[in-house]
């Protein structure tokens, strides 16, 4: 019988190593699996590379894994926005390491990794220093920038429901970049809100099919509406 529910959160991190690349689903503060996140913490691994639309939020989460000297390098699309203090600190003492990303490119590249595509063109990027050291070429007389599929060890998505097969759904914008980032790990965890029999999920709402998901966590909302 197929169950991907671990029994508890050290349970499903279980395994983890230093020197891993984590993607971590979430658009500022939402849909981004901060239990999981907090949890990493307490494994004591180090020298990681983050990939995250931003550079977290506040002092909990993704902040307080940069603040507790966790991540070595970090690869992000907004580092700066209003609570990321914890980044603006580190990386001006020049104790983090940065790659810039535009948005869309950082969500292809992830999706490219899950569909196996090795790389692909882009005019993002094309005259801005971001090309640096990149492959460019003209298509319809623009320039384009080739650009690498990104992979991660170690996805850690949030989800609205789940299955004990792993398929999932996501409420509003929780359906961020938890999709993509799912698709492009080794290793992908989940945490849930909400856990459904098989078949009681509707096919067409699910978003990420059980393929992707290798271990799952039910932590219980806490929205009254929820």
């Amino acid at each position: 019988m197929i169950d991907k529910f671990s029994s508890s959160i050290v349970e499903a991190l279980d395994g983890l190593t230093d020197g891993a690349t984590f993607l971590l689903g979430g658009f500022g503060a939402v849909g981004q699996a901060n239990e999981l996140i907090e949890g990493v913490l307490e494994t004591g691994i180090r020298d990681l590379t983050v990939v995250a639309n931003n550079a977290g939020y506040g002092k909990v989460g993704l902040a307080r894994l940069l603040k507790e000297g966790r991540v070595r390098k970090l690869i992000c699309s907004y580092p700066r926005i209003a609570g990321s203090t914890v980044f603006e600190e580190l990386y001006s003492a020049g104790r983090l390491e940065l790659e810039l990303v535009p948005q869309g490119t950082l969500a292809e590249r992830m999706r490219a990794a899950g569909a196996g595509i090795p790389a692909f063109y882009t005019p993002s990027g094309a005259g801005t220093l971001l090309m640096e050291g990149k492959e460019t070429r003209t298509f319809d007389a623009q320039e384009h920038v080739l650009e690498e599929a990104l992979h991660g060890d170690v996805a850690l998505v949030e989800a609205w429901q789940a299955d004990r097969w792993g398929n999932l759904t996501y409420r509003a914008a929780g359906r961020n970049f938890n999709p993509v980032c799912a698709m492009a790990a080794k290793l992908t965890i989940v945490q849930t809100q909400h856990v459904c029999e098989l078949g009681e999920l509707d096919p067409e709402a699910i978003v990420t099919p059980g393929l992707f998901v290798d271990r799952i966590v039910h932590i219980e909302s806490g929205d009254p509406q929820g």
